[in-house]
């Protein structure tokens, strides 16, 4: 493979930048850097082509195998000057035995080298994405292989299973010794349990990782655009004591208790003649009907403009010179925000927790393959006429469908997609 470079960090001024090299030549394309590369840590002078030098930096270097890429490492840490890092890179990129590397091509180089599995490399994305406390400890742990060992398990027991299987069709003319369809039922029910519980939990897991979105509504003038100001702890959105001001969906994302929460205020709930309100007023209840969770803001004893569902919450507003029971906010004086606040995230936090290790659409659907086919397997022992042959195959399939959680198969097509999001320094 090519030996190839990147700056590792993010660009501009730092106390420090760090610039990779990976592949079969980066010991000796680095030892054209400095006298001696060390044997794994030490503080070099790097100079050019002249003998000019360019920085004194530490070099790390990590040995194929013990590497992240699993190649030969070599770790430029320079100061974070950006002429210093121009010089550094344009260097290397003089150099033909490199070349700079592309978006994503040391984690692919860790992936084709066996260091990541599919799903890890998943994780790793979703960790540099990361904003809040919630994503960074979902990110973990599927960075850590915790999906990869689920899939080991689910597959071990299938395999068991298989191999049970097929000892029936190979001693199809004679006595097995064994009835071993009780303990291929005990095996299947297991997996196919816990694989629905991770299917399950992929739609709030995606939720999680793109953040949830709460639509603040009610008739107009009853104070949402305050609120949202408030929430933001900034002026957001134009606030007035004249009716129909919001008339266009604004967005705030905001960090509550480690969930990402998109804000959104919305234009009054009420019938209109004025064109554009009325456009507002649609553009709010498709983003109301469309939102994870709605908070709905009501005066005196009306009742909410739109259907409540699941979860929802209601408040009473303008606290502050409103008599009112129950909850109640008021966005110009902060009253009961702080309560409100607690109730979004309880409600958020109580539907995250049914996120397992299954993050993405891809999972699911593998999950759902995987369970149609030992659904298939169920079927056909409950028959049991002649079809081993069959049900071992859909068996088959369904360990397929758990290899390619983890990337062993059926993968090349995902690939691109996944290493797009990735920065070159990665």
């Amino acid at each position: 493979m090519d030996t190839i470079f990147a700056l590792a960090t993010a660009q501009g001024r730092a106390g420090v930048a760090v610039i990779r090299i990976s592949g079969p030549d980066a010991v000796t394309a680095s030892a054209r850097l400095m006298s001696t590369v060390p044997a794994k840590r030490g503080l070099r002078k790097l100079t050019d082509t002249e003998g000019a030098l360019i920085d004194e930096a530490l070099v790390l270097r990590f040995d194929a195998g013990k590497s992240f890429t699993g190649e030969d490492v070599i770790e430029l840490q320079l100061h974070g000057s950006p002429a210093v890092v121009a010089a550094m890179l344009r260097l290397l990129g003089d150099d033909g035995a490199l070349r700079p590397a592309e978006p994503g091509e040391f984690t692919r180089r860790a992936l084709d080298n066996g260091r990541l599995d599919l799903a890890q490399v998943e994780g790793l994305a979703d960790l540099i994405d990361a904003e809040t406390e919630s994503q960074r400890k979902q990110a973990v742990r599927v960075f850590s292989g915790a999906l990869g060992e689920i899939a080991d398990s689910w597959r071990t027991r299938l395999v068991r299973a298989a191999a049970l299987l097929e000892a029936t069709i190979d001693f199809v003319d004679e006595d097995v010794p064994v009835d071993v369809v009780p303990e291929v039922r005990q095996l299947l029910s297991g997996v196919q349990q816990e694989m629905m519980r991770e299917a399950a939990g992929v739609q709030m897991a995606e939720r999680l990782r793109d953040g949830f979105e709460v639509a603040i509504i009610g008739a107009p003038n009853v104070g949402k655009s305050t609120l949202l100001n408030r929430l933001a702890r900034r002026d957001v959105a134009i606030t007035s004591e004249i009716a129909g001001t919001t008339r266009d969906v604004i967005e705030v994302r905001l960090d509550l208790g480690g969930i990402p929460v998109t804000l959104l205020d919305t234009a009054g709930l009420r019938e209109t003649d004025d064109i554009v309100e009325g456009l507002g007023v649609a553009r709010a209840r498709q983003r109301a009907a469309d939102a994870d969770l709605r908070v709905h803001m009501l005066l005196d004893e009306a009742v909410p403009s739109h259907d409540l569902d699941a979860g929802d919450i209601y408040v009473r507003a303008k606290a502050d010179v409103a008599d009112t029971s129950g909850l109640a906010v008021s966005g110009l004086t902060g009253l009961g925000v702080d309560e409100l606040v607690s109730l979004i995230g309880s409600e958020l936090g109580r539907r995250v927790s049914t996120v397992g290790l299954a993050m993405r659409e891809r999972h699911r659907l593998a999950l759902e393959r995987a369970v149609t086919y030992l659904t298939a397997v169920e079927a056909g022992l409950d028959a049991q006429h002649g079809m081993m042959d069959l049900i071992a195959e859909d068996l088959r399939s369904a360990i397929r469908a758990v290899d390619s959680l983890v990337g062993r198969v059926d993968v090349e097509q995902v690939l691109d997609e996944i290493f797009s999001s990735f920065c070159i320094g990665k």
